[in-house]
């Protein structure tokens, strides 16, 4: 499979998780995702009352640089991972 056909399964994967992952893993998983498939993040940070909008938006941004396939490299271990230790439905 390429990367972005396994990519794309563990888009799908996520979902069936058994239990929700913890903020943090949320977080990474969502800054990863928007890397692999945005870019660099290119929106202006959310004002200072929308706390999950600004820790997504911090999240996201501190993966500035980091290429769209290192980006799926590393959201397809990350969710290779919390299936290991979640499970699935």
């Amino acid at each position: 499979m390429s990367l972005d056909e396994n990519f794309n399964k563990a888009a799908e994967e996520v979902k069936e998780l058994a239990s929700s992952p913890a903020d943090a893993d949320l977080l990474e998983l969502y800054a990863l995702y928007k890397q692999a498939t945005v870019g660099d993040c290119n929106t202006s940070r959310p004002g200072m009352l929308d706390f999950k909008g600004k820790a997504k938006w911090d999240a996201w941004n501190g993966k500035k640089g980091m290429s769209q396939e290192e980006a799926k490299k590393l959201y397809i271990e990350k969710v290779e991972a919390l299936i290991a230790s979640i499970g699935k439905k």
